[in-house]
């Protein structure tokens, strides 16, 4: 039996470590571990067209899954391309495993032919980075990269030489367990006893939960009950924790809706669980304060603490539910249940009268169809910008779908890779990118590996022929709106010529139809909606305070919008108020 080389022992252990493929682009010093792969059947190398869209898919497998996932790039230029996607995974917590390839060995540091240095160029975004300069270094070096991927939650980058990869595998090499998984965390006794002692003394206590809520809504909900609380969300946790919820009052930041922001403000304790919310302007600074969350480096670094709290969200819950005294009083609930109704009421008007017959088309309507059509465990993919807006207000969660974007980095172009990521996962589920024309564009060429690989993602395109978010922006600062525009193009005739489905809608009556044979096709499809532009009018008074970053002020502009079938979860919530 031949010997093993460094590249096939560092695709052995991909695969003992549950990896089922390998996203980049094939090349030069990489090449050796891509015929590795070649002659391994338990793992699969997907060749997309750009290494960004490889660490995008990587990340949005991971989330899907919730197991590690991997991705490559050759060197030099190749690895620099990961660097966008890698960041979204880590400060998303995918745990995701790069394969820098890098320069021969003997050249490191003499500028070499595309010489870059990823040991320094990946620091920020990974746990863990380094590179393997020794066949020596093998297996251990990718044992630990992975265990600090999986155990962390985020991304670990290897780098390996071409050379290296070609190089011998040592022999007898000690290879240990993998840890593929991640333990649960218990909160301490003493912070335990204070938390019940301050939910027990406070009259009016309001829960603000994000996406550490994941696995955790039937203890929230028997939380909430219990200390007759209102529960208001971040973007993040909104596919968690708004489904099945009649303590809900909506979601706060920037695209929020509802009583969210009331409900955190005028409570007496404010419990952050799960949530890393960045927008300190939308958090209260004269509430007392709780925050829970198994990263112990993001407790308090977005508001003062009264109690951090190291844990997970479930592990805490069924500590707290069977010691907090229950709370009798639900006025302070009722009375945020009947705020965010009112809030909806108030808005829902403003884009539900003649959609059907406006034109261009109001890019609500879309999303709103959309949400009725689309299967009820789909996986939605959203592009940063307004597309952003659009899924917050209208895709209704149940438990079983799924939302995934660039929340936490913000990135541009994220939701077709992404879609890629997700659709490898499971070929028979939905897979719906809701896209941006001006993302889309950016990385439209790996609209061709779901043709290469025949995967039936649908690209829902809001086409509005604009940097929609940016020219917004603009506007409220008082600036012209300046090169925001994008040439007005048939996404649907691009599709159609790369060999997919294609279709393009211009007017509403066309939508619904379109949209279900998009969905009934079984391969790749784009539906290229053309939007309205100007679908978020501009308030009549602006200040300047309003445009200083994500102040409370600047959001008041974007909760004109519609919210879609949130209105009528709340109205349900509110017909369960107890009368006197």
């Amino acid at each position: 039996m031949a010997k093993q080389n460094v590249a096939e022992q560092f695709v052995d252990i991909l695969v003992r470590a549950g990896v089922q493929r390998l996203y980049g682009v094939v090349g030069d010093s990489l090449n050796p571990v891509v015929d590795a792969v070649r002659r391994t059947p338990e793992i699969d190398w997907v060749h997309v067209k750009h290494e960004e869209t490889a660490a995008f898919a990587a990340g949005a497998e991971a989330q899907i899954t919730g197991k590690l996932a991997a991705c490559a790039g050759s060197c030099g230029p190749g690895n620099l391309h990961l660097i966008n996607g890698l960041y979204d995974a880590h400060r998303s917590m995918a745990p995701v495993l790069a394969l820098a390839s890098h320069i021969p060995s003997s050249e490191i540091g003499l500028g070499f032919f595309q010489e870059t240095h990823p040991e320094q160029l990946f620091q920020e975004c990974s746990h863990y980075n380094e590179m393997i300069s020794h066949p020596g270094q093998m297996p251990r070096l990718l044992q630990t990269a992975i265990q600090h991927a999986v155990g962390q939650s985020g991304v670990s980058v290897v780098t390996l030489p071409g050379d290296i990869a070609s190089a011998p595998a040592p022999e007898k090499a000690e290879e240990h367990a993998l840890v593929t998984s991640r333990p649960s965390v218990r909160p301490g006794d003493a912070e335990i006893d204070k938390l019940v002692r301050m939910i027990d003394e406070a009259d009016r206590v309001t829960l603000f939960c994000g996406s550490g809520t994941a696995g955790a809504h039937a203890e929230v909900m028997e939380f909430a009950e219990r200390i007759k609380s209102p529960i208001g969300h971040a973007l993040r946790g909104k596919e968690w924790i708004q489904y099945d919820n009649p303590f809900d009052v909506g979601m706060s930041g920037l695209l929020g809706y509802g009583a969210a922001y009331e409900a955190t403000h005028e409570c007496d304790l404010l419990i952050l669980l799960g949530t890393d919310f960045p927008y300190n302007a939308f958090l209260p600074d004269d509430v007392s304060t709780v925050q829970v969350d198994i990263r112990p480096e993001r407790l308090g670094r977005r508001s003062k603490l009264d109690l951090a709290v190291w844990g997970d969200v479930r592990e805490t819950l069924n500590c707290l539910i069977p010691r907090v005294r229950p709370k009798a009083d639900r006025r302070f609930l009722d009375k945020m249940l009947k705020k965010h109704s009112d809030a909806l009421e108030g808005v829902v008007k403003a884009y539900t009268r003649k959609v059907e017959k406006h034109t261009p088309i109001h890019p609500e309507y879309v999303a709103s169809v959309l949400d009725e059509i689309a299967d009820e465990d789909a996986v939605f993919t959203v592009d940063t910008g307004m597309c952003n807006v659009w899924a917050a207000r209208y895709l209704t969660p149940n438990g079983r779908r799924r939302v995934i974007g660039s929340f936490s980095h913000g990135s541009m172009a994220n939701a077709l890779p992404q879609a890629i990521g997700a659709q490898f996962t499971d070929r028979n589920r939905q897979v719906v990118s809701m896209s941006g024309d001006g993302g889309f564009a950016m990385l439209m060429g790996d609209f061709l590996t779901l043709v290469q690989y025949d995967l039936p993602v649908k690209v829902v395109l809001f086409n509005n022929s604009s940097l929609g978010m940016v020219e917004l922006e603009m506007m409220v600062a008082g600036l012209p709106a300046y090169g925001t525009d994008n040439h007005p193009t048939d996404f649907a005739a691009v599709a159609r010529a790369a060999g997919a489905h294609g279709v393009r809608v211009e007017k509403p009556k066309q939508l619904t139809g379109a949209l279900k044979e998009a969905f009934a096709h079984k391969g790749p499809a784009l539906v290229d909606v053309v939007t309205d532009p100007n679908a978020l009018s501009i308030p009549p008074k602006i200040r300047a305070e309003m445009v200083t970053g994500f102040a409370l002020s600047a959001s008041k502009m974007v909760l004109d919008g519609g919210v879609g079938r949130m209105v009528q979860m709340a109205r349900s919530n509110l017909r369960n108020v107890p009368r006197p």
